[in-house]
């Protein structure tokens, strides 16, 4: 059953603007009920657009996708991976994998280096026209792998819908030497502390 959480007198309903299965799993975690809406947009990475750009611009269009139809509190989130520094527009971005031969050339390519996973996160209050955004930022290490090991890790862990083709929640710790960041939900695909915080500034509280 949806619960419509009551804000400056009007009766909002928590919508997850997402079809990834690990944000809803995330939100879940928080105790709050909510709704969760798919959003029809387009992903591609527009021309001279930097990595950081990219995951602000679909955070935000995919919370208006989904205002078009539902209102209430819309969360909206977006992900990339990147072994630069996601500021800049020739900054290449690790995809989801979608194969066996992508998810091992992507570990291949982040073995020994630092990769830097941009998160979005939007809310937007469709009653009042408000919208909070942010983008966190959050750092994996890789150890120097070897093939072998990378071919044990991708014949244990489907990782074929993940970023970076790595479960930091999973198996793929032992692929990693050393985790940065305020947030480890943020690595997994919602950032819930600044979540949290946003959902405070429009009255609804975890605890």
């Amino acid at each position: 059953m949806l619960v419509y959480f009551t804000i400056f007198n009007l009766e909002v309903s928590l919508i997850l603007a997402s079809s990834s299965p690990f944000r809803k799993a995330i939100l879940n975690k928080l105790g709050l009920s909510f709704e969760v809406v798919a959003p029809e947009i387009n992903e591609a990475r527009k021309v001279n657009e930097s990595p950081i750009d990219l995951v602000f611009r679909l955070s935000e269009e995919k919370a208006i996708a989904v205002s078009k139809t539902h209102s209430g509190l819309i969360i909206a989130s977006d992900q990339v991976a990147t072994l630069n520094s996601g500021y800049n527009v020739s900054d290449e971005i690790l995809t989801k994998p979608g194969s066996h031969e992508n998810a091992f050339q992507q570990l291949k390519k982040s073995s020994g280096k630092t990769l830097n996973f941009l998160t979005g996160i939007v809310l937007m209050n469709t009653k009042t026209l408000s919208t909070q955004s942010h983008v966190e930022h959050f750092k994996v290490s890789f150890k120097s792998l070897t093939d072998n090991q990378i071919l044990n890790y991708l014949s244990k862990e489907d990782v074929l819908s993940c970023a970076g083709s790595f479960k930091s929640e999973g198996l793929g710790i032992a692929l990693l030497s050393q985790m940065d960041g305020n947030d480890p939900n943020s690595l997994i695909g919602l950032p819930t502390i600044k979540l949290i915080e946003m959902l405070a500034k429009e009255n609804v509280h975890v605890l």
